[in-house]
């Protein structure tokens, strides 16, 4: 047998280090599916978590009794707050949580109107469907607020909390895993029993304006 034929069948025999090759072959394949499994998680339990901020400060803001007062606000965002400390929201996000209800208007300016309307988070975005006083004069709320066909609208003499959620999606491996990164929702509850609707400070707390 021939030195070369020698080598030839040692090689074809020599299989030591077929599966590193072929591990590393595969790893950077099987490295980005886990990757992008955890950053697909990691973004949907954001939506779940934001989605909850959401009817959490439309709800709490439904329970004050009797009347608003700044204070009560400031509780409101402190339960979102609260929620939202595994996000980063305040540095992140921004909750607007405004009170819908009828303007009383006659004819032409009949409508629904934006009452009263406080803001938590350093997200700088705006109010999706106008700001506070929003009208109050007019009918430009006269279908009421919110995504789609059908709109929020608040019944004579009472209100609606409606509250509006933006949240910019902090990666947890990298900018390009997801692609649209802003995760938004909404929810509305209306008020119980209260029958006063206007917002008092009766401790003179800064107001969470929306400036």
């Amino acid at each position: 047998m021939t030195m070369r034929r020698l080598i030839k069948d040692e090689l074809a025999h020599d299989t030591e280090g077929v599966a590193m090759v072929e591990f590393a072959m595969v790893a950077p394949v099987l490295l980005a599916l886990i990757l992008g499994g955890l950053e697909l998680s990691n973004f949907a339990l954001a939506h779940m978590r934001v989605n909850q901020i959401a009817m959490t400060v439309a709800d709490n803001a439904g329970r004050i009794p009797t009347s608003v007062d700044e204070a009560n606000i400031y509780e409101v965002f402190a339960g979102a707050e609260v929620l939202g400390d595994n996000l980063e929201f305040e540095d992140n996000g921004r909750v607007v949580l405004s009170s819908l209800q009828d303007n009383k208007g006659n004819g032409g300016k009949k409508g629904q109107m934006i009452h009263w309307q406080r803001c938590w988070g350093e997200l700088d975005i705006e109010p999706a469907y106008g700001e506070q006083g929003k009208g109050r004069s007019d009918n430009s709320l006269s279908k009421g607020v919110g995504k789609g066909p059908k709109k929020m609208t608040a019944a004579d003499n009472t209100a609606v909390m409606f509250v509006e959620v933006t949240y910019d999606y902090q990666p947890l491996v990298g900018p390009n895993w997801i692609a649209a990164r802003q995760i938004r929702h909404e929810s509305a509850f209306n008020v119980r029993a209260r029958q006063n609707q206007d917002i008092g400070n009766a401790q003179a707390l800064d107001v969470l304006d929306c400036d």
